[in-house]
């Protein structure tokens, strides 16, 4: 089943420079990227973003954190693409993911993890709606196992 689901490609990964190297993953296990921009959250998008740990001992740093420098949001989509990219990512623990993943290969810290995606479809379309508007989505469609605009 085709799935569109959100990624941040966080502020660590930003600043390290990090970015084509994520994003060319995500494409190379053949996920789309259907809408994206690099963007500074602001306060009321990260406590949105990050609404369900709210009263959590480390939300308000969290919060911080994620308006500490610009990320990239994006919406990508494929088969099955919430849990493809969060196996892609590999735990949420750097320090227990597997190599190979990009946690596992770039990251070594549980709060400094480099990437954010949604972990179900409810939270994927909640996570979405906070930056994207229909309208901002390109329109893929599959032709014989090939995607195509």
């Amino acid at each position: 089943m085709i799935e569109r689901t959100f990624v941040m490609i966080k502020p660590d990964a930003v600043v390290r420079g990090l970015m084509g190297e994520i994003i060319s993953r995500i494409e190379k296990k053949g996920l789309k990227i259907v809408a994206m921009k690099l963007h500074h959250l602001t306060e009321e998008e990260a406590k949105e973003l990050y609404k369900p740990h709210e009263g959590k001992h480390f939300f308000n740093d969290l919060i911080e954190f994620v308006r500490s420098a610009p990320v990239v949001l994006m919406a990508v989509e494929g088969e099955s693409a919430i849990s493809v990219m969060r196996r892609l990512l590999g735990s949420t623990d750097a320090k227990e993911a597997a190599p190979g993943t990009i946690r596992g290969d770039f990251s070594c810290s549980k709060s400094m993890n480099l990437v954010h995606a949604s972990d179900s479809p409810e939270s994927a379309s909640r996570e979405l709606t906070i930056f994207f508007k229909e309208e901002d989505y390109l329109k893929y469609r599959r032709v014989d196992e090939d995607w195509v605009y």
